[in-house]
């Protein structure tokens, strides 16, 4: 079987993501679908350590990294153990591993750990993650569109363009209607001054497709978590 390339994400885009187990039986891997749309199986990312634990037999080990996204637990083990021996707490490592996933927490599998003494190396990879999420944005807002104009048959088959099956499909489209209404109402809380946060503000600084903000702000109007005090301004409705 050809060996999957190791993809540059976001930590958090895979924490957001729907894990699929795979199946061994048909030479099928694991992967993460993230909520814009790229199928992860094995990934390399650049990240700070921020916790560290090796069992008392030398068996099991595992570091938590943080990307300034998100974090996740990556694990080791047995030989593999040797990996994680000169890494410590606070340093900068390259990770590259499979998604896997066990009691409900995702977790990464490694293959390479590596220290990064590069100050810069972090701050880069988050260029060229960003840089190729613009352009999956733009996939997943134009596959938005087409939910709403053409039947399905029609939408699966742009889909595949894409490389996502109809079950990735359904995830990214849901993903966009309901992941974003709890961190836009945060941004409404820490953005009032006392009058209220310009809409147009919130499009700007959220970074999201305009139908993914949209939704998320009629989602907070309907549910009365938010009101207009003035037009074209937003409140959090107090508690």
């Amino acid at each position: 079987m050809k060996r999957l390339s190791a993809q540059r994400v976001r930590i958090c885009d895979l924490v957001m993501g729907k894990y699929f187990p795979g199946n061994k039986e048909e030479f099928k891997p694991a992967f993460v679908v993230t909520p814009w749309g790229p199928r992860v199986s094995r990934v390399n990312l650049i990240a700070t350590v921020i916790d560290k634990f090796v069992s008392e037999d030398g068996n099991y080990g595992t570091l938590v990294i943080d990307d300034g996204s998100d974090a996740i637990r990556v694990k080791v083990f047995r030989d593999a153990v040797s990996l994680i021996t000169n890494v410590e707490k606070g340093d900068m490592v390259l990770v590259i591993g499979k998604v896997r996933e066990y009691g409900g927490e995702l977790y990464i599998n490694a293959e390479v750990i590596k220290n990064i003494t590069d100050p810069n190396a972090e701050c880069l990879r988050a260029l060229e993650v960003l840089e190729d999420l613009v352009e999956r944005k733009r996939r997943v807002e134009e596959l938005k569109a087409l939910s709403e104009q053409v039947d399905r048959s029609e939408l699966l088959k742009a889909a595949q363009s894409f490389g996502l099956d109809e079950e990735s499909l359904d995830f990214v489209l849901g993903a966009q209607r309901k992941e974003y209404a709890p961190q836009i109402l945060k941004l409404i809380e820490s953005l009032d001054k006392g009058e209220g946060v310009e809409i147009a503000q919130l499009f700007k600084l959220c970074e999201l497709p305009e139908h993914a903000v949209e939704s998320a702000l009629n989602e907070l109007l309907a549910r009365g978590e938010v009101y207009e005090p003035t037009p074209g301004r937003l409140r959090k409705v107090s508690q």
